[in-house]
């Protein structure tokens, strides 16, 4: 599963653990905070706060060259570029300042962080196990622009693959499209297939034709099957398949230089300098 619903929202599956841990962690401090009469609800927050800005802070430089030329993008969090090392770190600094400064609230400060890492490393493991191999998605056929039908395996030639799942009727995978342009030329060792979903030929067409990006495998998943099998609710979705039809990384919403760059990097291509 990469996204869920709640209600009219779509959230990341990781996103929805991270919520889930926060919350099982406010849970858990409250309930021990009632029985000692104190309040450690605002040094929760500091923590997860400090653990938020640090991972943000830690992506922006690891990957500065990025964000060099557009600074005010390192505000745009929408690209999902975090450091969960930096965010343990962060986090970690913030909660021994805070267990050393309040020694009241140490019982229910220290509880309610340790059911939230519990509950985040379960949760993880659990999301990580449902996700289906990319074999299943490698053996899919889809229509290219001409009409004729083709496996995805076909279309990546042996090589890794990054498919990306889109809509033309949606905004952010417009705006990470020209990202995705540049990165099928920087990494020719890696295949790029850009399947619609449920759109018509015509559509399609009239909408590559109106863009000035070059993109290579536009194809049309016409049923929208593909979405179904990796659990993803919301579109873009870009899944990484390395050469030997495994599914290594995945990524809901819009991606930024930055945030290709770091996924390109743990599927094993070379990052561009």
């Amino acid at each position: 599963m990469l996204s869920l619903n709640l209600g009219p929202l779509v959230l990341s599956a990781a996103h929805a653990v991270l919520l889930l841990a926060a919350v099982s962690a406010w849970l858990v401090a409250a309930v021990l905070d009632r029985r000692a009469g104190t309040s450690v609800g605002g040094a929760l927050a500091d923590v997860l706060l400090a653990a938020m800005l640090s991972a943000r802070a830690g992506f922006v430089l690891m990957y500065f060259q990025h964000y060099r030329d557009a600074p005010w993008s390192v505000l745009d969090i929408r690209d999902g570029g975090f450091s969960a090392a930096a965010a343990l770190l962060g986090g970690a600094v913030c909660a021994v300042y805070q267990l050393w400064r309040h020694p009241a609230r140490r019982r229910a400060l220290s509880g309610g962080l340790l059911a939230g890492a519990l509950v985040w490393v379960a949760a993880s493991l659990a999301l990580e196990r449902t996700q289906g191999p990319g074999s299943v998605l490698l053996e899919a056929s889809v229509m290219q622009m001409d009409g004729q039908l083709k496996s995805l395996n076909e279309l990546a030639e042996g090589r890794p693959l990054v498919l990306n799942l889109w809509a033309s009727w949606c905004p952010p995978c417009v705006r990470e499209m020209p990202v995705l342009d540049e990165a099928q030329r920087r990494y020719p060792e890696v295949a790029f297939v850009f399947a619609n979903q449920a759109e018509d030929l015509a559509t399609v067409s009239a909408f590559v034709a109106s863009k000035p990006w070059a993109l290579n495998h536009v194809v049309l998943d016409q049923d929208a099957h593909l979405a179904p099998v990796v659990g993803s609710r919301g579109l873009p979705t870009t899944l990484f398949i390395d050469a030997d039809g495994k599914l290594v990384d995945s990524h809901f919403g819009p991606l930024s230089a930055a945030t290709l760059a770091s996924r390109m990097r743990h599927f094993g291509a070379p990052s561009p300098q």
